[in-house]
């Protein structure tokens, strides 16, 4: 009875994740074993010893891509979005995904005023379909360490 009522549950959140938006992943959780489902965290950054966060977390067919940020200089805003835009690739292969495969982007921009150049860059990095983006300025303080943009995503698996 538990074996039925959790298959029938699973069907209904695939079918509520389809008609989301998101029904690769979906596809991906149809048919797949409780085991199959549980999260993997991979790219784990410490502090003294203990994990802090990860750089990508896998779950039900999706990827979720801690922030990037560029914390170099030159402090540009287009160099440090092509920055951006090259680890979150990085961190979507090691994960198995690619940047085709994103379906949704945050960008933090230190300054609006950089709006413009981010987006010179940012254009045609996911091929032909991009996927959804929000892109905020952030408050006082600014985005953390010394870089102009900060970005993160969520992705299917290949």
């Amino acid at each position: 009875m538990q074996t039925q009522r959790r298959s029938v549950l699973k069907k209904l959140f695939a079918s509520i994740a389809g008609m989301a938006g998101f029904s690769a992943a979906a596809k991906a959780m149809e048919n797949k074993p409780e085991a199959a489902l549980e999260i993997e965290s991979g790219n784990i950054t410490y502090d003294q010893e203990v994990p802090l966060f990860s750089g990508h977390t896998k779950y039900g067919g999706l990827v979720y891509i801690a922030g990037k940020g560029a914390h170099v200089a030159p402090f540009e805003i287009k160099a440090h979005t092509e920055i951006v835009l090259k680890e979150l690739e990085e961190e979507l292969k090691k994960a198995g995904s690619a940047m085709d495969k994103v379906l949704k982007v945050n960008v933090y921009l230190n300054d609006i005023a950089d709006y413009k150049g981010m987006n010179e860059v940012f254009r045609g990095r996911f091929g032909p379909n991009p996927p959804v983006r929000t892109t905020v300025a952030v408050a006082k303080g600014g985005v953390p360490g010394d870089s102009l943009v900060e970005m993160d995503c969520i992705a299917v698996l290949i």
